[in-house]
């Protein structure tokens, strides 16, 4: 396999949509979801209306990678070989936080069990059902055109506050690619009428057009991972998905659910290749990285917001960008509360890549790389912080790829994150 990776080589490119193609307002929509979460839990399942009430340095808590045991409700974060960093020991069924939209539900969570300990409750799976209810009040599919929930409704009333617009690089980036014959595929586990909306506000009312194929209601991972009969493709009609699946793909357009393998049979037909080479943009380990590299084959390239958090820059058009559309009066509204930004190294949980083990006896200390740093670098391509930072590249432009034999700094665009270049300098030192 090449070092390098280039778009210019591949045939295909895809695209996840929350959090990656569409960037959210990570303060506002977190705050958003907690709300609808726990709004849920109080007003159908009788929890302490207290849960609703959050300091801003509560928010530190909230952190992405963290893995939570389903029997006694404890977070813990994980090094690469599954020792534990911080936290305490799992038990055999745990649920592992890898995305914004069920992040949130970490911090709540966490505070549902310290409620339950201080009262003398038992805390057993019983809470986890609770919360399983709430994230389904809240996201199924049809809560959207029910205006089910408190997310929904939230978001259709004032998406400006929560999603924010490609820059106008992105846009011209996605039309040169389609310019330049490769297949464009839009891939999203988000129903058809919350995919509208959203590629309405950040896209432009002619979306549409950059893309060849577009799936709602893919239901990553199973997307990847399951076999045509048990999810096949359906047509929709007016957000409705038909009963009858589809026996094969034939033609591009919109549909919904389906599969992997017949989604590459149509692309081997669109391409003229009998192995198409793909690659896909996501953020989620679980849902994007992992299942398209391990079934499908293809080259990954992972959103990871928290290399912001750690030095990376934002590109440039991104800024500007952001510095036309937002007001400034909207502008540093979270700041001056303290909220600290989810993508943002934790004081309680530290940096998202890096972490120091200590022996058990606590005399030594190393450095690890974090279980969701490690299995970037096993299951993507590359990482970049957004998909702004590079859509002002040529497409023939080469990039290091992850390669065990490289350090672990090779394959993030356009550097590595802090913590990483500290672990590096550390051991050459």
């Amino acid at each position: 396999m090449s070092e390098y990776f280039s778009l210019s080589d591949c045939d295909v490119i895809g695209f996840d949509l929350d959090h990656t193609l569409c960037r959210y307002h990570l303060k506002e929509t977190s705050r958003l979801i907690y709300e609808s979460f726990t709004r849920y839990l109080v007003e159908h399942k009788d929890y302490d209306k207290d849960l609703l009430t959050l300091t801003p340095a509560t928010w530190d808590f909230c952190f992405k990678g963290l893995v939570v045991d389903l029997e006694d409700g404890n977070l813990v974060k994980l090094a690469e070989d599954g020792t534990v960093l911080r936290g305490e020991g799992l038990d055999s069924k745990y649920y592992f936080y890898d995305n914004y939209f069920d992040l949130p539900g970490a911090l709540l969570c966490g505070r549902v069990v310290d409620m339950l300990r201080k009262r003398g409750n038992e805390v057993n799976s019983d809470f986890w059902k609770d919360m399983v209810a709430a994230i389904d009040h809240n996201y199924n599919t049809s809560a959207f055109k029910e205006d089910a929930g408190w997310y929904f409704p939230s978001v259709k009333r004032d998406p400006g506050r929560y999603l924010q617009p490609c820059s106008e690089s992105v846009k011209t980036w996605l039309r040169s690619m389609k310019s330049a014959g490769k297949v464009l595929l839009l891939i999203t586990s988000s129903h058809s009428d919350y995919c509208r909306l959203i590629c309405d506000q950040i896209l432009g009312k002619d979306w549409e057009e950059l893309f060849d194929i577009i799936i709602t209601n893919a239901l990553k991972p199973g997307f990847f991972s399951l076999v045509p009969q048990q999810r096949p493709f359906r047509t929709l009609v007016n957000d409705v998905e038909e009963s009858e699946g589809l026996p094969s793909l034939d033609k591009p357009g919109w549909y919904s659910q389906g599969n992997w393998p017949h989604l590459h049979q149509l692309l081997k037909t669109m391409t003229g290749n009998p192995e198409p080479k793909v690659v896909y943009f996501g953020d989620s380990m679980r849902s994007d990285m992992f299942p398209a590299n391990m079934f499908g084959k293809w080259e990954t390239v992972m959103i990871v917001e928290e290399m912001e958090g750690e030095g990376v820059p934002r590109s440039d058009a991104a800024e500007t960008y952001e510095a036309q559309v937002e007001p400034q009066e909207k502008k540093g509204k979270f700041e001056d509360q303290g909220m600290k930004a989810p993508s943002a190294p934790s004081e309680q949980w530290g940096s998202y890549f890096v972490d120091t083990h200590k022996t058990p006896g606590g005399d030594e200390e190393s450095q690890k790389l974090t279980w969701c740093c490690h299995s970037i670098h096993k299951y993507s391509t590359m990482a970049i912080p957004s998909v702004e930072s590079i859509a002002d590249l040529p497409l023939d432009y080469k990039f290091p790829r992850f390669s065990p034999n490289k350090p672990c700094t090779t394959g993030y665009y356009p550097r590595p994150p802090d913590s990483l270049l500290k672990k590096c300098q550390s051991q050459s030192s």
